[in-house]
């Protein structure tokens, strides 16, 4: 199987179940600025020792950002074929990112004044995916129906990118991340 199709070379993309759209559409925009965030957050993850816990947050963060882009990349008539969890997010899903936002946040004080990104390598990479992830969101508003609960997660997720960010720099001794030559 060749990665190539040529089907694109129009302008146009296919969607999941189904259907063309333009390429500078409002779904495509959307979808693949969720993608890029994902991107972000494994940049993130690339810097942290596989198997602790901020891994493994950040796994099951992008494995939660292809449900997102599932449903972002399905035309509103095909919305009935989408599966809770799987294609299509949930109130659960929102739920959750709320549930771990409030349990992070015990753990450090938050900052009494503006964040200035940078104080460690993860935090800077967590702020980069925070503010990608708030632009899939504002993205995300055109493209999903009134049902939807998408935007409502990117919401959540960006809340929570700013939040484990906050962590790593209050934590910075003792969370544990590579080394720049542990990263390759």
């Amino acid at each position: 199987m060749k990665i190539y199709t040529r089907s694109g070379d129009d302008g146009t993309t296919g969607l999941f179940f189904g259907g063309r759209v333009a390429k500078d559409s409002a779904a495509p925009w959307a979808y693949g600025t969720v993608d890029e965030a994902q991107a972000a957050l494994g940049v993130a993850r690339a810097l942290v020792v596989r198997g602790s816990e901020l891994d493994g947050i950040l796994v099951a963060l992008c494995r939660d950002l292809y449900v997102a882009m599932a449903e972002l990349a399905t035309l509103p008539e095909n919305f009935h074929k989408l599966s809770p969890g799987t294609t299509a997010v949930t109130t659960a899903m929102v739920e959750a990112l709320e549930v771990l936002i409030d349990e992070v946040s015990e753990r450090f004080s938050p900052p009494t004044e503006f964040v200035i990104p940078g104080q460690t390598m993860v935090a800077a990479q967590l702020d980069v995916a925070r503010t990608v992830v708030r632009r899939s969101e504002r993205l995300a508003i055109t493209a999903v129906g009134g049902s939807s609960v998408v935007v409502a997660y990117l919401n959540r997720l960006s809340d929570l990118c700013w939040t484990l960010a906050r962590w790593v720099e209050a934590d910075e001794g003792s969370l544990p991340s590579r080394g720049a030559s542990d990263a390759r």
